[in-house]
């Protein structure tokens, strides 16, 4: 397996490292696991897929904006940990900001569930916990955290 073979074959580019905005990294190892900040959907540094699902966005955009945040897990791990050194993906945690009557969260976050079958293969294979929320900054309709088991410990993260 080439993960990027796989993103080039699914038409997909990893987007640029989005920053933390406060006093955290955005990946942090401990032993063998590596924890992947909350991702939203940016896209070299432009904010895409605001608001709340079922009034601004649909259940199609939705999914969409969960493959853009899985992108920049991707991205992270790249740039952070190397593909080389992943075991597998253990678990993603998935939040949304809902309209009150939408209730399509299981096929949102499938947009990062199947991105990372179709990337990682059977290393993509994972658990997951969907948390729908009043607000989440910047109005971001969606945020996704993931965690990775990995190879070999990579030294710690430090911020600025």
């Amino acid at each position: 397996m080439n993960i990027i073979d796989n993103l080039t074959k699914h038409n997909l580019k990893l987007p640029e490292l989005t920053t933390p905005g406060g006093s955290y990294v955005s990946v942090n190892t401990r032993e063998n696991i590596a924890y992947v900040a909350i991702q939203f959907p940016i896209k070299n540094d432009t904010y895409f897929y605001q608001g709340r699902l079922g009034n601004e966005l649909t259940t199609k955009d939705g999914y969409k904006a969960m493959e853009l945040c899985a992108l920049n897990v991707l991205a992270q791990i790249h740039a952070k940990v190397g593909f080389e050194n992943i075991i597998g993906l253990n678990h993603i945690d998935a939040y949304y900001q809902p309209s009150r009557n939408w209730e399509d969260s299981p096929m949102v976050v499938n947009g990062a569930s199947d991105l990372f079958v179709n990337i990682l293969e059977e290393k993509g294979v994972h658990s997951r916990a969907i948390f729908g929320v009043e607000k989440l900054p910047r109005n971001f309709s969606v945020g996704l955290t993931c965690t990775f088991t990995i190879k070999k410990k990579k030294p710690l993260n430090r911020y600025p």
